[in-house]
């Protein structure tokens, strides 16, 4: 799992590098430029509740899909830039159309492969592999743009996409039960360690119920937040250093660990979960305060590395509430309902700012 999650942000980080030679080379301007960059949410915005329509019970089949699919964009990306705008646009949407079921994909066979008191880790190791995406894809792209091509890039994580989708087709089921690469110990600790619901069914999510519910709009609105602060404008800023991502990463891993420990500890769930958000908002948020008053280049990497780092304590607060506390069962709808929602924030936030800075 974390190394799909390494892959899907590695391709996002992609086109954000490249962009600028494809610009150059095409005599784009800057506020095409913003359009392109925002053509990826698109179809992200929609594609993480479609996900819960199917993915409900065939979670693997709708990862692989998403992966075969956004493997392809990425691939199609450079010939669609040279033939026309349009092409471009519409590749870049379809892109974020398929990547968009990876988190909610991701939420819901996460619980239901491990034990609530271990989901906080594989959460952490998920997640971190997402973050080590944009190093990845930040330390590799420049190298091979410079050295290739603008199209050598593409062709690289596409193909990455279809190695890993080799080994998922034939090594991962959606449920563990169904997975002979286990034991029947191994299966037993999973399931007795589950606090769950039985397994969903291919019946639509009871939507009324849910939004009625206070913790559902609470989770909802923390991905709002996270995603207005966090996620579109710093990730246009990664090209400035790897670092941040690289920290938040093993934070995420670290913040992961430190849940199941003191849950395991006799620490209350809900306790726990409270103290890990407000890691994930208040630290961020202080240090994004601070980051105004920076003098010097290294002091706002320093409170930008801290931003981002605490940032990841958010996995261990709302993302396992969904997985465990809260209709776990219908963990990749929350999920998807979430990261809609938060996209739309990251939309807004992209064009608040920069229509602040034009203004």
């Amino acid at each position: 799992m974390a190394c799909v999650m390494c892959l899907c942000n590695a391709d996002r980080v992609v086109m954000s590098v490249a962009v600028v030679p494809l610009a150059y080379k095409l005599g784009w301007s800057s506020y095409f430029l913003g359009i392109v960059q925002s053509s990826f949410l698109w179809g992200y915005i929609f594609s993480s509740v479609l996900e819960e329509l199917c993915g409900q019970v065939w979670s693997k089949r709708v990862m692989a899909w998403g992966v075969a699919l956004w493997s392809l964009a990425t691939l199609l990306t450079p010939w669609a830039a040279n033939h026309s705008t349009v092409a471009l646009l519409a590749v870049r949407a379809f892109f974020g159309l398929a990547e968009g079921v990876a988190l909610p994909s991701m939420s819901t066979i996460l619980s239901r492969w491990f034990p609530g008191h271990e989901r906080a880790s594989a959460v952490g190791i998920s997640m971190a592999g997402f973050h080590l995406g944009n190093v990845v894809g930040l330390i590799l792209t420049p190298i091979m743009l410079s050295t290739v091509g603008i199209t050598a890039p593409f062709v690289l994580f596409s193909s990455l996409g279809l190695l890993w989708l080799s080994s998922w087709v034939y090594k991962v089921t959606s449920d563990p039960k169904d997975s002979s690469f286990i034991s029947k110990s191994e299966l037993r600790s999973i399931q007795a360690g589950k606090t769950d619901p039985p397994t969903a069914t291919a019946d639509l999510p009871p939507i009324g119920l849910l939004f009625s519910k206070l913790p559902t709009w609470a989770i909802v609105f923390a991905n709002v937040t996270n995603n207005w602060v966090f996620n579109v404008n710093l990730k246009q800023a990664a090209w400035f250093s790897a670092v941040p991502w690289g920290t938040m990463a093993v934070s995420g891993y670290i913040a992961g660990a430190i849940s199941d420990s003191l849950i395991k500890a006799g620490y209350s769930i809900t306790s726990v979960r409270k103290i890990m958000q407000s890691l994930g908002f208040i630290g961020p948020g202080v240090s994004l305060l601070c980051l105004n008053f920076a003098k010097s280049p290294e002091i706002a990497a320093v409170l930008l590395t801290v931003a981002l780092s605490l940032s990841s304590f958010s996995q261990a607060g709302f993302l396992l509430n969904m997985q465990v506390n809260i209709a776990p069962q219908y963990a990749g709808f929350l999920h998807g309902i979430s990261n809609s929602a938060g996209t739309l924030a990251a939309i807004i936030s992209t064009i608040g700012t920069a229509i602040s800075y034009s203004g």
